[in-house]
């Protein structure tokens, strides 16, 4: 049994655990590749989900060969047997231990800033990886997880060896694996899409869940259809999963409508990106906070994506983008808003010039206006550009776009971002702009359409 990718693979993985549902879990994500399935897992469980960053402590002049493991907190595991062996004394303990521990605390500063980590002491941990070759790093990390006063430990992974679990089932209270062939020359080739998990997005993954938990007050993880959950001012909000019917086609999206909500998002994703966009995800999830709306979908089928012209192909993504407004206008009677990304920034601005008032604002990220020159001028809907300030290129695009604009509009420089804003702070500085932007224009609508209504 093989896998699509490693959302396949957490799908799939989090079948095999439904019965932990009732055991007060916390998933533990291996960086970077287990993170998304790990994702799934929690998903599945209603679970709160962190990364769990370990560090082998190798021999000094066999550095493969592991003598101990380092994790956060200050929590140290050592085999006394290996070190003996090895002729490891404290002065050498010491010094490896010295730069691991500075490369773990870096990894951690990088994908959970400042935040506590969640914790673990008396709860079932789930320690989570896209695979295991030899084992050494899951066994790292699930001795930690036991050092750290986990009550259980579950280690779970959609494919690995028998002989690599034989060695891994005395350090956990559960093994649970999908596939286990006996020869494994390399975790990717049981996945059809293997591509390199990025930091980002494993930052944007923990953004979302914890959004999404604190959303719902912690009773459920989010993203599953249809419960009540409690959000700005105790207002509630539903995820749904919806099918959003466009240019003939019915594309995947995700909508979120808090109770009360002011207005809806629609998001348009940029080239070689989807709905599950983490950097959209986390914007996305700040303005569900703030009381808006979301509508993250689809622009191309998984064909489409394959082909680069059809990628860039504004008037196409432009098509698309209209109708699925014209969808959400039948959902609701919110005002509705944009958010693009990349070339979708282009299709916002050029849907918003076709369909006029029926937008009330759009916000662009890292965007490419200048794509949309031959409309910039008839956009009536009051527009913000955010880029990087390292983001040279694309700033003067966005300089130049902006003097083609005749509405309201704005050019907002985040500094020492450059174009993904993978930067620490520069993200939340982006989800800050955009709702502050879309909050204060549709309040501006609201008291348009209060002032119409008493006369």
């Amino acid at each position: 049994m093989g896998f699509v990718d490693r959302t396949d693979a957490g799908v799939q993985l989090a079948a095999r655990l439904r019965h932990l549902r009732d055991q007060d879990c916390v998933v533990l994500g291996l960086p970077r590749g287990g993170v998304p399935v790990a994702y799934e897992v929690a998903r599945e469980l209603d679970a709160p989900l962190d990364v769990i960053v370990v560090r082998k402590l190798g021999v000094p002049y066999q550095p493969e060969v592991a003598f101990g493991a380092l994790g956060e907190g200050g929590v140290r595991v050592l085999d006394a047997a290996t070190m003996d062996a090895a002729g490891i004394g404290p002065r050498e303990c010491a010094a490896v231990e010295a730069a691991q521990r500075a490369e773990l605390e870096r990894r951690l500063l990088r994908y959970r800033g400042t935040r506590r980590p969640v914790p673990v002491e008396g709860r079932t941990a789930v320690v989570v990886d896209d695979g295991i070759a030899t084992g050494s790093t899951a066994r790292a990390a699930c001795q930690v997880a036991r050092a750290q006063g986990a009550g259980r430990v579950v280690l779970a992974v959609p494919v690995a060896p028998p002989d690599a679990l034989e060695l891994l089932r005395p350090e956990v209270d559960e093994l649970v694996c999908i596939t286990t062939p006996r020869f494994l020359r390399a975790v990717g080739e049981w996945y059809d899409d293997f591509s390199e998990t990025g930091d980002t997005e494993v930052v944007g993954l923990l953004a979302r869940a914890r959004t999404a938990r604190t959303a719902t007050g912690g009773r459920r993880f989010g993203g599953r259809a249809a419960e009540p959950a409690p959000g700005p001012g105790g207002a509630r909000a539903v995820e749904r999963a919806v099918s959003v019917r466009t240019g003939g086609l019915v594309l995947p999206g995700d909508l979120v409508l808090p109770e009360h909500a002011h207005g809806v998002v629609a998001f348009a994703h940029g080239s070689g990106s989807s709905r599950l966009s983490p950097r959209n995800r986390y914007v996305a999830g700040e303005l569900n906070r703030a009381g808006l709306g979301t509508l993250l979908f689809d622009l191309l089928t998984a064909d489409e994506e394959a082909d680069r012209a059809q990628v860039f192909d504004i008037d196409l993504l432009t098509g698309r983008l209209v109708g699925a407004t014209r969808w959400l206008q039948g959902e609701t009677e919110l005002p509705i808003a944009y958010f693009g990304a990349s070339t979708g920034a282009a299709a916002a601005l050029s849907a918003a010039a076709e369909l006029g008032r029926a937008v009330t604002c759009v916000v662009s990220r890292g965007g490419r206006p200048d794509l949309a020159a031959p409309v910039l001028g008839r956009v009536t809907a009051p527009t913000l550009l955010i880029v990087g300030g390292e983001d040279t290129f694309v700033l003067d695009l966005n300089r130049r776009a902006a003097a083609l604009m005749r509405s309201e509009h704005r050019l907002a420089v985040v500094p020492n971002a450059t174009h993904l804003f993978e930067e620490p702070g520069t993200l939340e500085s982006v989800a800050a702009l955009a709702r502050d932007w879309v909050t204060g224009h549709l309040a501006g609508v609201a008291h348009a359409e209060s002032v119409q209504r008493h006369r």
